[in-house]
């Protein structure tokens, strides 16, 4: 780092291009995000950082461009900003912090917190020199409300120690501690480890005065892979960790501040597709998380996790055990007008009856399934699901066309505790062998699906097309009532 060190002075006397100049918040759609790109086709939502200012939800984003091929790979990215006072109409601002000088490769994830007169972000920057790749802490202040931010020196303001990975040494989360100092959790990967592959950490530091930072033991430690974007927060006498692996969010909780955790049976925020979730609180107690939903590689269904994509926003609530759950953000989902159900068409041995609403699918020796047609290319389907007895498996293919192309299977699996979504699952899922409500959106090539209220699972399906819905029940019986279908507008 030394050299890297050496060189930044110099680097600094010189503008880069900064990427991603194009972005016109002007354009941008302002009512219910649920699922927002950018309107310019070539950029894409990256890592979220949501934040609480004075009783306004700000949501500051990742600018992607080219799926982190911007500046040789190495991301280019730049914090966006939009606001909204009711979840429902958004405004949509100028980059609030970006690239301004070429040793600049990316401004990473990070967060801010409201002091006095002022809003700090903490980042950090993604730098190259001719060791390699190296992350560095960096901050910037805002005094204008965190439109726009002032980058500020040292940078950067702390040095990674030699037992830690420079080239993984970020995401810091900052927050003020109930000891009255200031903490921040840093993403790293510790160099020598007992158990190789364990080396997974967040590096934690301490400062009175959000300049002078010092090291105290790491507050998690032997991860499989870098713990990122990490959050952290109290709530009703329960304080929770957030961190990601490979781009699944996981938490832990404990009564303590700084731990010993407790990792619950349940994990709420992996739902397969959803990348990388920080929560903020809203009014009233509420609590909102944000992620992205990833592109697919090659736009195959099986293709790779692609960074950046559309964002993705839920409640977050908490059980009377301390547990986390999620479900959808109903102001923030796409507006949609209702649409009559169409006419089922049935086939196997035994024909479902549609009345009122409800109908019944009984196959203790075999599978049953019926057809519901004609639906938008854009919908959102609601349902009751109520098993009549134990079974093996229960649900819907969603896209399909016929019966040679089925669509996607989204599997209800009680004993298992799954939710299957084609390529995916959910696991952990609680309730599934009681009545249930089911609540299914269907947006371009995103599939989303909310579970009882409490999980979810989405995942993005980009080549099947169909307008048809199958149910169906394996090895039992299962009642589908109050189904209400409507179209997104």
């Amino acid at each position: 780092m030394k050299k890297l060190l050496a060189l930044i002075p110099l680097a600094s006397l010189h503008l880069a291009v900064a990427q991603v100049r194009d972005y016109d918040p002007s354009v941008q759609p302002v009512d219910r995000i649920q699922y927002f790109k950018p309107a310019e086709s070539h950029l894409f939502v990256g890592d979220c950082m949501p934040f609480d200012y004075r009783g306004t939800f700000y949501l500051y984003w990742l600018i992607d461009e080219g799926h982190h091929a911007g500046l040789g790979g190495l991301g280019g990215h730049q914090w966006a900003l939009s606001t909204s006072e009711d979840m429902v109409h958004w405004k949509h601002y100028p980059v609030a912090l970006g690239i301004d000088n070429d040793w600049e490769k990316s401004i990473c994830t990070g967060s801010v917190i409201d002091v006095d007169s002022a809003v700090y972000a903490f980042y950090s920057t993604r730098v190259k020199d001719d060791a390699g790749v190296h992350e560095q802490l960096s901050f910037a202040v805002s005094h204008d409300g965190g439109f726009n931010f002032e980058k500020q020196t040292p940078n950067p303001f702390f040095i990674t120690p030699e037992r830690y990975e420079s080239r993984n040494f970020r995401d810091p989360k900052v927050f003020r501690g109930e000891d009255g100092a200031y903490h921040l959790f840093i993403s790293s990967y510790e160099k020598n480890i007992p158990l190789s592959g364990f080396g997974g950490c967040l590096v934690h530091l301490v400062s009175e005065d959000l300049k002078t930072w010092r090291e105290v033991d790491p507050v998690l430690t032997g991860q499989v892979g870098v713990p990122e974007c990490s959050d952290y927060f109290l709530w009703k006498g329960w304080y929770y960790l957030l961190y990601s692996v490979g781009g699944d969010t996981y938490y832990v909780r404990s009564k303590k501040p700084f731990g010993p955790w407790e990792y619950p049976s349940s994990q709420a925020f992996v739902e397969g597709w959803a990348n990388v979730y920080k929560t903020a609180p809203l009014k009233d107690g509420r609590r909102v998380a944000a992620a992205f939903i990833p592109w697919r590689g090659d736009g195959r269904d099986h293709g790779w996790r692609n960074f950046g994509g559309n964002l993705l926003l839920r409640e977050v609530f908490q059980g009377r055990d301390g547990m986390l759950y999620t479900r959808f953000l109903e102001e923030a989902l796409p507006s949609a007008e209702p649409v009559p159900v169409s006419l089922f068409r049935s086939f196997g041995d035994r024909t479902p009856i549609l009345k009122d609403d409800a109908f019944e699918l009984a196959a203790p020796d075999g599978t049953q399934s019926a057809f519901l047609t004609d639906l938008p290319a854009n919908y959102r389907l609601t349902m009751t699901v109520d098993p009549r007895s134990s079974y093996d498996e229960a649900g819907l293919f969603i896209r399909a066309k016929d019966n040679a192309d089925r669509g996607y299977k989204l599997e209800l699996n009680a004993l298992k505790r799954m939710v299957l979504l084609h390529n995916l699952r959910i696991e952990g899922v609680t309730g599934l062998d009681k009545k249930l409500t089911l609540d299914i959106v269907v947006r371009e090539d995103m599939i989303d699906v909310c579970i009882g209220g409490r999980r979810c699972v989405v995942n993005r399906l980009p080549e099947s097309k169909g307008r048809d819905v199958f149910f169906f029940v394996k090895n039992g019986t299962v009642e589908f009532r109050d189904l209400h279908l409507k179209k997104l507008n």
